[in-house]
């Protein structure tokens, strides 16, 4: 397929990026997303399968939430997701790694506890005892009533993050990345929007942090600072956990982190919007722009996501906005994204009601790339046309 873009011009996004100790050939990520494949929480042949074909030489590749214990699961709607904290698991996702490395790329572990987000665990634990909102956002879900942890347990919980970092370096990953946004348990510490606690882990800014850095630090001690990467959301409400001060969250966090010397924040930027031209002609995309504060206070990789394109991706690197791109569900839906990108060639379609089917095939490994015929979609009856 001939290029829509001069073989001379230059693509910002596949510039090559010395991430720490790690040297990559371009700066497009695959973000981390649940899929809702690893039956019984193990890793499964068809994982490996979705992993190596998202894998380029020099690309980097963070996994889906992946689970630190048996108590921080539970989000019934999203089931089948893998688990880090047995040996058992550790052994499944070996294959998955030593595939993604036969192709050249970075793998880093994403480590989770969904806290409050669950519909299974009867009392889940959070930093409340306030439940998720019951709203369209939210699923309409019938989340169960949490109970806020108590200070003597979080050593406990913390230890488990450790674990599983531990147990993602014997699996083979190069890293791991400590899942602290998306109204997940560390998010509910840190945002006062559902943090009400009066000890010290609740109140002030630095308090509401405390636990999310102390398990970044139990994660440094354990695999050290160049194996670790941080997801941040301090401008999202999702899963109904939002803060009433997310500038001042944001640079906090990165101030803090950026002092431990982790390798990487990964931060969720609120999606583009859509607003129409003066002139009543077509839709333009618009950044939202709200991340400058947390460039300018952590020192390391700052990637960013959030609704990214092709030109989007290629502004924020070029302007110094951000080190790296993450996309996720045009890397879903795309497995040769970067190939695609580099030729400005077309893109499939996502398919939306299939992101969380338990199909090993549909919707997961079945988007076709380049060479299969290019611009296909998968279509409602599960097929691709």
């Amino acid at each position: 397929m001939a290029s829509r873009s001069s073989a001379a011009e230059p693509i910002p996004l596949l510039s090559p990026y010395q991430m720490g100790p790690f040297r990559l050939s371009h700066r497009m990520v695959l973000a981390p997303m649940t899929r809702s494949r690893s039956y019984g929480n193990l890793p499964q042949p068809h994982v490996v399968e979705y992993y190596a074909q998202r894998a380029t030489e020099g690309g980097l590749l963070i996994t889906e939430a992946t689970i630190v214990s048996p108590d921080s699961r539970g989000m019934g709607l999203i089931p089948h997701t893998p688990g880090i904290w047995t040996k058992e698991q550790v052994q499944a996702w070996k294959p998955v790694v030593e595939a993604v490395h036969a192709k050249g790329a970075t793998f880093f572990c994403q480590i989770w506890h969904v806290g409050r987000a669950s519909d299974t665990e009867e009392r889940p634990i959070s930093s409340t005892d306030k439940p998720v909102e019951k709203n369209e956002e939210n699923y309409f879900m019938d989340f169960s009533t949490p109970r806020p942890l108590t200070v003597e347990e979080i050593p406990g919980v913390i230890n488990h993050f450790r674990i599983a970092a531990q147990n993602a370096m014997e699996a083979g990953f190069d890293g791991v990345e400590v899942h602290a946004a998306n109204g997940y348990l560390l998010d509910q510490f840190m945002k006062d929007g559902v943090n009400d606690r009066a000890d010290e882990y609740g109140g002030s800014l630095s308090n509401r942090c405390r636990f999310a850095l102390e398990v970044v630090d139990a994660v440094v001690d354990e695999v050290g600072p160049d194996h670790v990467g941080v997801r941040l959301s301090p401008y999202s409400t999702w899963l109904s956990c939002r803060d009433s001060d997310p500038d001042a969250l944001a640079a906090y966090m990165s101030r803090e982190l950026s002092r431990r010397d982790v390798l990487y924040l990964n931060v969720v930027e609120p999606e583009m919007a859509f607003a129409e031209d003066a002139d009543g002609g077509e839709a333009r995309r618009v950044i939202p722009h709200r991340l400058h504060g947390m460039r300018e206070a952590f020192e390391g990789t700052l990637m960013v996501g959030g609704g990214y394109d092709r030109k989007e991706g290629n502004w924020a690197v070029a302007q110094g906005y951000a080190d790296m791109v993450v996309y996720g569900r045009l890397f879903l839906a795309n497995p040769d994204l970067p190939e695609r990108f580099r030729r400005d060639a077309p893109l499939n379609k996502y398919h939306r009601p299939t992101f969380y089917t338990d199909d090993p095939v549909v919707g997961y490994t079945d988007y076709p790339f380049l060479h299969d015929g290019g611009d296909k979609v998968i279509s409602e009856e599960n097929g691709v046309i």
